[in-house]
């Protein structure tokens, strides 16, 4: 059994480089890189989160997103506002001029997961969707509570 844990582990960690390689290409096409997808959709889901946390759900430095933030402010992308509470801190905002490019991208989304899921069906689609969110939700709840017993 422990061989199919790594083995499992690693199908889904492959599964998910290929499914990212495949739409950073398909991005591409729509002059967007994969961290600046990245970006847009963290930020359209946690609009006017500050940039600590946003650096935390993308998993990188904080000093990386400011560059990040940077290149993507001067394009028009993204916002930064001052943080209410916190003078040092800013909170991010997607801009007019990007929230189309989020239909855009959940467009390519759509179209990249049902080439993916070609010949799968639709009772075992929801099948894996159930037992991913399950994963999910366990590994989610055994990190919360390392960081409570260990933080």
């Amino acid at each position: 059994m422990h061989c199919m844990s790594d083995t499992l582990a690693f199908m889904i960690a492959d599964t998910s480089r290929l499914l990212r390689r495949s739409f950073d290409e398909r991005t591409r096409v729509i002059g967007i890189t994969g961290a600046q997808w990245r970006l847009l959709f963290t930020v359209s889901r946690n609009e006017g989160q500050n940039q600590g946390a946003t650096a935390e759900l993308l998993e990188v430095e904080p000093i990386t997103l400011c560059r990040m933030i940077d290149r993507m402010e001067e394009a028009g992308m993204v916002e930064r506002r001052p943080d209410p509470n916190d003078r040092r801190a800013w909170r991010l905002y997607l801009t007019d001029k990007s929230r189309p490019l989020i239909g855009q991208l959940r467009e390519l989304g759509d179209q990249l997961m049902e080439q993916a899921l070609q010949g799968v069906a639709a009772d075992d689609r929801q099948r894996l969707w159930d037992i991913l969110n399950t994963i999910r939700t366990n590994l989610s709840a055994g990190a919360d509570q390392q960081e409570a017993t260990h933080g």
